[in-house]
């Protein structure tokens, strides 16, 4: 049991024997007629029903015989008997090898040549220890697979990081937090098919390959098709499709599904994530502010029980969120109104006075979004939406029928990241085709992530889009929140990383 010593850090030619010496007892069991990859195991219980169930054990009482399988974590040997941990998929518990239950060539010629992280299949009984720990007496067991690479001992702290997340598997068996966040997500993400389902909308597919990269700015992934020789791009949002399905009469459809930009990464930002978009036929933005509120809300009530959160050191409750426009929360932190301006020169005056950074394509609307990404943003802790977006940089929202510099658009804002991003559709096929003209004239000084034009999106909307009411939310961001993880890469089973160089 000497290899149970381990350090995650063992010299290679350290690793190398240990890997010889678990292939040496590989061969043995195999000269034993014991299969070391094995076969299906009926299994009748699980590791935390055992304890819940048989809590009430007093000395010596025994509970029922169960039949249980999983990871062997921990051996401590003790002679002629040995406590083990024993992992499934609902936690550890401990098991009891014993040399006179089990007979002593099963102990000495199979026991002793387990390792951990070796799969097993255990029939055994439930008592309690002189300890009160709920243990299972180990009347056979079947070896399911020989781990033949040891398991890291210490798995913790930064310099394992990028151990777990290229090993994702690794860090699932040794840390429990681990497989909870990952269950945390699905619970997320049912909660939200729930709530939308309940209210009528029905999920749908959409391609993911495109001949157009539309309905988001955002530099997109290029591959090629070979048959059609023609180029395609991984989708940077569902949005497009989705209005089209609107258009074709499915009132409300939503999607959850996987999107692709070719954008840099950060602990907010991975090329590959996931989102979902919903659309409403007769709503507009306020209606997609209140589903918005309610799916996140019913998310942390069915994950968590409360909408009272703790993340990374700050309480926030998911429950309390304001409304306020992009430049009433300008003008709040930086006294500057932004709207008032007349000329775009005024706008370049004002941001110039509070140190705004600002490009010569930038009109007013482009100027204010840039005092409020750099002023404002990051203050956003409680849950707040922004409203009032300038038309300029909302190509697909909607305008203001009060005011048409800003559209019916809101971002929703919680500890100063972007959640959700929603608006009332811009239904106008002559307004759209501008727009997108707009967008084309933007790449061509310069912004690689602007808007193509998508003519077949027009002749749609030009058939005729109800007034809809539509909202993106990124599913990674959420479950952030409701883990307390700090990175993306902690709640994506395989994060995107840079391959090693050997």
């Amino acid at each position: 049991m000497a290899e149970n010593k381990q350090n995650q850090q063992a010299p290679v030619e350290d690793l190398n024997e240990m890997m010889k010496v678990r292939r040496e007892k590989m061969e043995a069991f195999k000269e034993m007629g014991v299969a070391p990859f094995g076969h299906r195991y009926e299994v009748t219980a699980y590791a935390a029903d055992i304890k819940k169930d048989n809590d009430h054990l007093e000395g010596d009482e025994e509970g029922p015989e169960v039949f249980i399988a999983g990871r062997l974590m921990a051996i401590r040997g003790h002679g002629k008997a040995s406590f083990c941990t024993l992992n499934d998929r609902t936690g550890n518990i401990q098991v009891y090898f014993k040399i006179d239950v089990l007979g002593e060539e099963k102990y000495k010629g199979q026991f002793r040549r387990l390792d951990i992280g070796d799969i097993i299949g255990i029939r055994g009984v439930v008592f309690k220890t002189h300890r009160g720990e709920v243990t299972v007496r180990v009347e056979d067991f079947d070896l399911l697979s020989k781990s033949l690479r040891p398991l890291p001992e210490k798995f913790h702290g930064l310099q394992d990081v990028d151990i777990r997340y290229r090993q994702r598997y690794l860090d699932l068996i040794v840390n429990q937090d681990v497989r909870e966040t990952f269950r945390r997500r699905t619970k997320t993400i049912n909660s939200i098919r729930e709530y939308l389902d309940e209210r009528g909308y029905l999920e749908v597919e959409t391609p993911v390959l495109s001949t157009i990269a539309g309905g988001a700015a955002a530099r997109p992934f290029i591959t090629h098709h070979n048959t059609l020789d023609i180029d395609l791009y991984l989708r940077i949002a569902t949005e497009l499709n989705l209005k089209r399905l609107i258009v074709g009469g499915l009132d409300r459809v939503y999607e959850i599904g996987r999107i692709f930009r070719n954008e840099g990464m950060d602990v907010r930002h991975n090329p590959e994530f996931t989102s979902i978009e919903f659309y409403q036929a007769f709503a507009d933005y306020t209606d997609m502010m209140d589903l918005t509120e309610g799916i996140v809300v019913n998310a942390a009530q069915k994950v968590l029980g409360t909408t009272v959160i703790n993340y990374q050191g700050v309480e926030i409750d998911l429950a309390k969120v304001k409304r306020i426009s992009m430049n009433e929360a300008v003008k709040e932190v930086t006294g500057k109104d932004f709207m008032s301006c007349e000329t775009v020169e005024e706008a370049r005056k004002m941001a110039d006075e509070i140190g705004v950074p600002y490009e010569q394509r930038h009109g007013i609307g482009g100027i204010l979004n840039q005092a409020f990404e750099e002023k404002v943003e990051e203050t956003l802790m409680q849950p707040t939406f922004i409203t009032g977006h300038p038309t300029e940089i909302s190509p697909l929202a909607k305008r203001n029928p009060e005011d048409p510099r800003i559209t019916d658009r809101f971002e929703f804002f919680i500890y100063g990241r972007e959640l959700a991003n929603g608006f009332t559709e811009l239904n106008d096929p002559i307004d759209q085709k501008g727009r997108f003209e707009d967008q084309l004239k933007q790449r061509e000084a310069g912004d690689d992530e602007a808007h193509g034009m998508d003519e077949d999106f027009v002749m749609a909307l030009e058939y005729g889009l109800p007034p809809t009411g539509g909202v993106g939310i990124g599913i990674d961001r959420l479950v952030m929140f409701l883990t307390d993880a700090a990175s993306i890469r902690d709640v994506l089973l395989f994060p995107t990383m840079k391959p090693l160089a050997d």
